[in-house]
C-alpha cells in the first residue's frame, strides 16, 4: 500500500521530493484534468461524509451540524475552485504584441501569465477540522494552482487527518494524478524539515501568533527565503455608533452574545473588543452578562489542552491590567464560562493587552468612549486584524471610523457580525500583521493567487508559448491584449 502519511525528518524528505516529482509531472496536465482532481477529492469527501464527521466529533468535541457544516464548506470550496481553474482567470494573461511605434521606444513582444510556485507546505488548523485542515482553504487553492502540497496534520484532530489524507490520495490516484501530488506529515520533526526543505516553496499556516512567528522567521532564513502565509490571530474589534445604540441597543447586544460564545469563542473572527458609546455603558451592565450566560456555545470541551491553557493565560492578563473591571467572571473549567470585562478608552494605552492579547474563547471587553475623537484615537493603537465591524445607523457619518479600521483590517463590515467567512469571489480573509503575515487572502478564489508567480515571454514562436498565450487562443480565456481586456464568452 503507497504511503500517504509520514513522520519524522526522513519520512518528510521522501514526501516532499514525491511531490516535487508529481508537481513536475502535473504542470504538463490540462487545466481541465487539474479542475477533474479537485472535483474528484470533493465527490470522495462527500462519499465518506459519515465516517468523517464521526472522527471528527471524536477528535474534537464539536456538534455533528457544526462538522457537517465544515465539510460541506469544503467540498464546495473545491467544486468553485475546480471553476475557477478551468475559467483560468487567476492566469492574468497578459499580452504586448511587438510595437515599433511604443512610447518609449519600439516594443519587443511580451507575454506574462502565472504559473505555480511548486511544492507548498500547509500546517494545518487546530480549531477547523476540515475548514482549515487538510482538505481546507491552503490545500484546495494550493492545488487549483497547480502545485503539489504537503500537508502537516494537526496533532489536536490527527486520526480524522491521516484518514483525510488516504482519502484525497486515492481520490487523485483514481482521478489520474501523478502519485506523491498530496500527502500529509505527522509530528513536529517533520513539520519543521517542511519548512526547512530546498523544494519547499511556499508555506500556508493557520495557528497562534507564537508558533506562526517561529516559522515565519525559519521560513525568511533559509538560504533560499520563500513566502509564508500565515494566519496568527485578531481580536476583531466591533464599534457601535450612539445612533445605532439609540435605535436598536438589544438587538446588537443580543446579537454580540451570540456571535462571541459560537464555538465557545474559538472563531478567529471572534468579535472580542465591542465599542460602545459612553451613554450605553450602563444598560450594556445590566443586560449583557445575562446574555452570555444563557448564550448557547455550540460546543462541548475547549478543541485542545493547550488552547484551554492559552485561554485562560490571555483572559488572566486582560482581567489584569489596570482600568479593567471584570462584569462576569468567567470558569477555570473546561468548558469555561463566558467572560466579560469593561474599561474605558480613556484608560487604554497603546500596548494594553485590551488591545493585543486575543483570549481565544468565550471572553470579551466592553471599551467605552467619550467622543469620537478618543474612539479614533484607541482604534489607532490596534494592531493588524482580520475583521472590524460597525453597527451604524442610516445616514450616520461613519467615514472616519470606517476609514480607521480600513487600515487596520482586511474585511470591514457594517452592521453584521464577523463569525462566519463564506467562501466566494470577493472574500478577503487576511489582514495586516499579526492577523496575517501578508496582504492576501486565504479564503475565497483569490487565495489561488498566493502560489502562483508570474512570468514574461519575450519574442517567443507561438508555438512554443503555453497555450494561454499562443495568437489563437486554443484555451478560450479572457486575456488582456494590447492593454485591452479581451473576454471569451462561454459557448
Amino acid at each position: 500500500m503507497t504511503t500517504t502519511v509520514f513522520e519524522g525528518t526522513t519520512g518528510a524528505d521522501e514526501a516532499i521530493r514525491a511531490a516535487h516529482a508529481a508537481f513536475l509531472e502535473g504542470r504538463t496536465h490540462s487545466r481541465d484534468e487539474r479542475a477533474s482532481w479537485l472535483e474528484a477529492i470533493a465527490d470522495e469527501l462527500e462519499a465518506h461524509r459519515e465516517e468523517l464527521v464521526r472522527l471528527a466529533g471524536e477528535d474534537t468535541h464539536l456538534p455533528e451540524a457544526r462538522l457537517n457544516g465544515e465539510l460541506t464548506r469544503s467540498v464546495f470550496q473545491l467544486r468553485l475552485l475546480a471553476d475557477e481553474v478551468r475559467k483560468g482567470a487567476f492566469l492574468d494573461a497578459t499580452i504586448d504584441h511587438a510595437d515599433p511605434d511604443w512610447g518609449m521606444g519600439p516594443r519587443p513582444d511580451l507575454r506574462r501569465m502565472n504559473v505555480p510556485l511548486g511544492v507548498v507546505g500547509v500546517f494545518g488548523a487546530s480549531n477547523f477540522p476540515f475548514a482549515f485542515s487538510v482538505m481546507g482553504g491552503d490545500s484546495a487553492s494550493a492545488l487549483a494552482a497547480g502545485c503539489a502540497v504537503v500537508h502537516k496534520v494537526h496533532d489536536a484532530h490527527a486520526g480524522l487527518g491521516r484518514r483525510t489524507v488516504e482519502l484525497v490520495v486515492d481520490a487523485l490516484a483514481r482521478a489520474g494524478a501523478p502519485e506523491g501530488l498530496f500527502s500529509g506529515l505527522l509530528g513536529r520533526d517533520a513539520g519543521t524539515a517542511l519548512v526547512d526543505h530546498p523544494l519547499t516553496r511556499a508555506i500556508g499556516f493557520t495557528g497562534s501568533e507564537r508558533v506562526g512567528r517561529l516559522l515565519l522567521d525559519r521560513a525568511a532564513a533559509r538560504p533560499e527565503p520563500i513566502p509564508f502565509y500565515g494566519e496568527l490571530g485578531s481580536i476583531n474589534p466591533v464599534v457601535v455608533t450612539p445612533g445605532a445604540w439609540r435605535e436598536r441597543a438589544d438587538d446588537i447586544l443580543s446579537g454580540f452574545a451570540a456571535s462571541m460564545t459560537l464555538g465557545l469563542g474559538q472563531f478567529c473572527t471572534k468579535p472580542g473588543l465591542l465599542f460602545l458609546p459612553s451613554e450605553a455603558v450602563e444598560r450594556a451592565r445590566e443586560k449583557l452578562p445575562a446574555l452570555l450566560q444563557d448564550a448557547p456555545t455550540g460546543a462541548g470541551a475547549m478543541l485542545s489542552r493547550s488552547i484551554h491553557e492559552g485561554f485562560l493565560h490571555n483572559r488572566g492578563l486582560v482581567e489584569e491590567t489596570p482600568g479593567v473591571e471584570p462584569l462576569l467572571e468567567g470558569g477555570a473549567g473546561d468548558p469555561p464560562s463566558p467572560a466579560l470585562f469593561a474599561v474605558a478608552a480613556a484608560d487604554v494605552g497603546e500596548d494594553s493587552p485590551v488591545l493585543t492579547s486575543e483570549m481565544f474563547g468565550p471572553a470579551a471587553v466592553v471599551v467605552s468612549y467619550a467622543s469620537e475623537e478618543e474612539l479614533l484615537a484607541t482604534l489607532d493603537h490596534l494592531p493588524g486584524q482580520l475583521t472590524g465591524g460597525i453597527h451604524s445607523a442610516d445616514g450616520e457619518a461613519i467615514g472616519p471610523i470606517a476609514s480607521a479600521l480600513t487600515d487596520r483590517a482586511g474585511r470591514v463590515l457594517r452592521n453584521g457580525w464577523p463569525t462566519g467567512v463564506t467562501v466566494s469571489y470577493a472574500q478577503q480573509h487576511g489582514g495586516p500583521y499579526p492577523a496575517t503575515t501578508s496582504g492576501t487572502t486565504s479564503v475565497g478564489t483569490a487565495a489561488v493567487g498566493r502560489f502562483l508567480r508570474p512570468v514574461a515571454f519575450q519574442d517567443f514562436a507561438d508555438a512554443d508559448l503555453p497555450p494561454e498565450l499562443q495568437e489563437a487562443n486554443p484555451q478560450r480565456i479572457s486575456r488582456r491584449v494590447d492593454g485591452v481586456w479581451v473576454e471569451v464568452k462561454e459557448a
